[in-house]
């Protein structure tokens, strides 16, 4: 009697071709999904949804005090010379969170991406956005956007 030897199976070519194809085509998945991009664009969409949260509760408050704004936001000719919405003053930040918090926002929004103190209380924060007055417009702006684009928003 002989045996026979039924050999099934895989070389170790075949499995390591099936491995290096199978990891070209996730390099190819991971490229087209671009991780760090969609973060940014997140980001930014955040930042967008904070400054017309934060533009909102200033005209709010603005309406409820016949025209006039939160002290302290800078009344100037030239948008660029926008304050930081924080609690350090004296670093030429402007402390808008006891006038607007919590009866026009129930918290001020941060930056996603702010590394300093951020919001927790109207003691110590630092939101990472600008305001400014120009012509009796409202600016609200996000000066960290990411993917070189600039976010704003006016009324």
């Amino acid at each position: 009697m002989q045996k026979t030897l039924n050999k099934k199976g895989f070389t170790l070519v075949e499995v390591l071709l099936v491995v290096v194809i199978i990891a070209i085509l996730a390099a190819i998945v991971i490229v087209a999904i671009n991780p760090t991009r969609q973060i940014q664009q997140a980001n930014n969409a955040q930042r967008r949804v904070d400054i017309k949260t934060i533009l909102d509760a200033v005209v709010e408050y603005s309406v409820d005090s016949r025209g006039a704004l939160p002290t302290g936001i800078p009344a100037t000719e030239n948008s660029e010379t926008a304050a930081v919405i924080g609690s350090d003053t004296t670093n030429g930040q402007i402390d808008i969170c006891a006038t607007l918090v919590p009866l026009y926002v129930p918290a001020l929004p941060y930056d996603p991406t702010a590394t300093g103190a951020q919001y927790t209380s109207c003691t110590d924060y630092d939101t990472g956005y600008t305001i400014v007055s120009t012509n009796g417009r409202v600016t609200v702006a996000a000066p960290d956007a990411e993917l070189s684009e600039t976010i704003t928003a006016t009324k």
